[in-house]
């Protein structure tokens, strides 16, 4: 699956959403994948909901396309103090 694909699904399925996919390990390594998101729709969620939200807008592709996602979410604040 095309990094550029992931990070449409992503920006898709979560309010505003700015997501930079890449290659966790070595960009040929396909399968093991790290995630920034960044969405207000994170605001006043716990980070546990937060990565629930990205996998849930994943779907089945976390099953059937994706082995390892490392993920880093933030809302917009969190992103600019970073």
């Amino acid at each position: 699956m095309d990094l550029s694909d992931i990070e449409a699904l992503i920006e898709t399925e979560l309010e505003d959403a700015d997501a930079t996919v890449t290659h966790a390990r070595d960009k040929h390594d396909d399968d093991h994948l790290a995630a920034t998101v960044v969405s207000p729709e994170f605001e006043g969620m716990p980070l546990v909901q937060q990565h629930q939200a990205v996998y849930d807008a994943l779907g089945d592709h976390m099953t059937t396309d994706i082995h390892a996602l490392e993920l880093s979410t933030y809302t917009p604040d969190e992103y600019d103090d970073a």
